[in-house]
């Protein structure tokens, strides 16, 4: 099981009531929620991380460039191209 946290004081910051309010496609394992409003992914593996970011790319292609939910997506793809293990995963 991998677990990649999106902060709630990031960069993008967002919370699980606005990835609802824009309807953003869900990981396969759903977004959960912190007590301090850090949002969760679960993945089964690095993989299914990397299959998950390029959905939502392809999707974000589809919408307005410079409305939230864009800059929603964007924040998530790159958490997940920036978290540790998926790195390592993709260099070995």
């Amino acid at each position: 099981m991998l677990v990649i946290e999106l902060s709630s004081d990031g960069q993008s910051p967002f919370t699980l009531t606005e990835l609802n309010k824009y309807n953003i496609p869900a990981p396969p394992n759903g977004f959960d929620s912190e007590i301090n409003n850090a949002i969760i992914m679960k993945f089964d593996d690095e993989q299914d991380a990397i299959n998950y970011s390029y959905e939502l790319d392809s999707y974000a292609n589809t919408i307005d460039n410079k409305s939230e939910e864009y800059r929603i997506i964007t924040a998530i793809v790159k958490a997940i191209s920036e978290d540790d293990f998926v790195q390592h995963y993709i260099q070995d």
